[in-house]
């Protein structure tokens, strides 16, 4: 995590009992396409997708795209490897880099 909204984008990410299912699913099983996966975790498409986007946006899934044999556009999604350093310490400089609350967004 190089900054301090970084940071709070992974720990809002990982803050949700189905992001880390989602996660655990991916890591255990590999990579897999959208259908399959809210079948797996036991959750609807859109539900997925929601949380999956948050934890793209986060980086710690990334997303490809890829055509079946039959045709059918496939999206799939696979874990990134990722290790957070949660120390006081680590908390300390990434606050001197967060945004400050009163900034308007570019």
């Amino acid at each position: 995590m190089r900054t301090g909204d970084n940071m709070l984008a992974v720990l809002a990410a990982l803050a949700n009992p189905h992001r880390l299912r989602i996660i655990a699913t991916l890591k255990a099983g590999g990579r897999n396409y959208v259908s399959r996966l809210a079948r797996e975790i036991g959750i609807s498409r859109p539900l997925l997708h929601l949380h999956l986007q948050k934890l793209e946006d986060a980086g710690l899934v990334f997303s490809q795209l890829e055509l079946s044999d039959d045709g059918k556009a496939l999206n799939y999604f696979a874990a990134t490897d990722f290790a957070i350093d949660l120390r006081p310490s680590t908390i300390v400089e990434a606050v001197k880099t967060l945004t400050p609350p009163n900034a308007k967004p570019d």
